[in-house]
């Protein structure tokens, strides 16, 4: 490498594509994001090799943690140049797993890849993580930012996280828990969620040629509005209910839908009997499939279909469960019960039809 007067100045990492001063701008930038997404058990402060959490006072404490991260959900992001939303699809993938088995969300570090360090996209993408933690109850407790030159386009980027959360043992959920007669509670999703993107980008985007940026009646609002909508954060809703409930277990209902997720919360001996009648999925589902001609098995193997997370109650608790969550705000209904296995069924199945609309 010369200088402008043609003096040879030796290779430099600035040279090799790795900006320190644009990173340095960016922890600038990110220490007064992050500072709002913490709890009193966080000790020290950003900047430091290692984040430092107080466990506080437990019986016999179990430390539970889980590491996810946004798929191919990040594309839709970087062609709309829409950066602050992706980080809260981020926590919720972390911490709603987290509250499965009943374990209150702690803290969270995550991990953001990019090719070229652009420091008000950095701000923008962890304004959303520190929002997503907030809604959680948990800290942002450190994370790391890291440039690929060479091996990511400079527009490009990855994020993943690591959540760790704190359960008493002898208060686990599980599929132990699970009885005969118990109630099967669904929670609405706010959309897609960040799961099937890529059946989705490949119905939407790739074959059909549709605009981000254009409206669609059937949504209404632009496809990108739609296709960027942050994923609904659980995790306080199902502690509260666990709280005033005889809560089971939860499901997560991430990849692999509904019965895939929920067969992994039951125990041998017992299926989850849901039927279809009991709701209507949200428009963008029947968008994807008409657009797509993509059959019904595809769709309920690949995406939420409306329901976000599910919570099994006992039977006595059901309409208590309804009416906490309720009084959070949460879209809620019985979507089915547990009943005793047939020789050789299924821990899950979906059967009925989804109500017409009008």
């Amino acid at each position: 490498m010369t200088d402008n007067k043609g003096v040879n100045q030796g290779a430099s990492y600035a040279a090799a594509g790795v900006d320190i001063e644009a990173g340095d701008r960016a922890v600038e930038l990110l220490a007064p994001i992050a500072k709002k997404a913490t709890r009193p058990e966080v000790r020290g402060g950003l900047g430091g090799f290692a984040g430092l959490f107080a466990l506080g006072e437990y019986r016999k404490p179990l430390l539970a943690a889980g590491s996810d991260g946004v798929g191919t959900k990040l594309v839709v992001a970087q062609q709309m140049d829409k950066h602050d939303t992706i980080g809260i699809d981020l926590v919720a993938m972390c911490v709603d797993d987290l509250v499965v088995c009943g374990a209150e969300p702690l803290f969270l570090q995550d991990y953001i890849a990019v090719g070229k360090v652009v420091p008000e996209h950095i701000a923008q993408i962890v304004s959303g993580i520190a929002e997503g933690c907030e809604q959680a109850g948990c800290a942002l407790l450190g994370g790391e930012t890291a440039e690929h030159p060479g091996v990511m386009e400079p527009k490009h980027y990855d994020v993943s996280a690591t959540a760790v959360g704190v359960v008493e043992e002898d208060e686990v959920l599980g599929p132990d828990r699970v009885r005969e007669g118990d109630s099967i509670i669904a929670m609405k999703s706010s959309g897609l969620h960040s799961n099937g993107y890529s059946l989705a980008r490949h119905v939407l985007l790739d074959t059909a040629n549709l605009d981000l940026n254009a409206h669609v009646d059937e949504l209404g609002r632009t496809l990108g509005e739609e296709l960027l909508e942050p994923t609904r954060i659980y995790a306080k809703d199902c502690l509260e209910l666990m709280s005033e409930a005889q809560v089971r277990t939860f499901c997560h209902v991430t990849g692999g839908g509904l019965t895939a997720n929920l067969a992994r919360v039951m125990p041998e001996g017992l299926t989850a009997d849901m039927s279809r009648s009991t709701w209507a999925p949200a428009p963008v589902f029947g968008f994807i499939q008409e657009t797509g001609s993509v059959a019904r098995d595809e769709m309920e193997k690949t995406f939420n279909m409306g329901v976000g997370m599910i919570a099994i109650v006992a039977p006595e608790d059901r309409d208590r469960a309804l009416a906490i969550l309720t009084a959070r705000h949460v879209d809620s209904w019985e979507l089915g019960t547990v009943r005793a296995s047939a020789p050789d069924e299924e821990k899950a199945v979906l059967g009925g039809e989804h109500p017409t609309a009008n």
